[in-house]
């Protein structure tokens, strides 16, 4: 089991738009077994490649015993129904706030085949798809919040010893 090491908010590597995965090789494989390790701890819904430190349009998830990976994943469909649910990041930890987000989500992509796979969730699950596909797009969830919320929760992740840019 190879837990890798985490990047955290301040880090270059989370704010920058992933590459698609274009070579199915043991490199790759490589890499989704370690998103797939990463994921299992307690407490962890999902994780992206960039929170390991690469750049590639890759993710894990494990939500309500649903346990997975998607590689080059795509956001085919969201619900207009929203709600505001409690959001959290393994790289930005210990900080939660409420963020906006659709209540199903469906994700396409591939797996190490290179065959075509689905995703599709409600609630926490649809939270996850949607916060790691964000992820692949150099998006962390703190950019979606709200005004005054955005600026609280930026001043506090400054604040915290695990800030990347000290």
């Amino acid at each position: 089991m190879a837990l890798r090491e985490l990047r955290y908010f301040g880090d270059p590597v989370l704010k920058t738009v992933c590459d698609p995965v274009t070579t199915f090789d043991k490199k790759l494989e490589q890499l989704v077994t370690d998103l797939l390790d990463s994921v299992r701890p307690d407490g962890r819904a999902g994780l992206a490649a960039p929170q390991i430190g690469v750049s590639l349009r890759v993710f894990s998830y494990e939500v309500d015993n649903l346990f997975g990976y998607v590689i080059n994943p795509e956001i085919v469909e969201l619900s207009e129904e929203t709600h505001e649910i409690n959001e959290g990041c393994l790289s930005v930890p210990e900080l939660w706030f409420p963020t906006r987000r659709a209540k199903r989500a469906v994700v396409r992509g591939v797996d190490l085949r290179n065959e075509p796979v689905t995703v599709e969730g409600e609630d926490v699950l649809a939270q996850c798809l949607q916060h790691e596909t964000d992820h692949l797009d150099g998006v962390l969830y703190l950019d979606r919040l709200e005004k005054d919320r955005k600026r609280q929760a930026l001043k506090q992740a400054r604040d915290k010893d695990w800030f990347w840019n000290r």
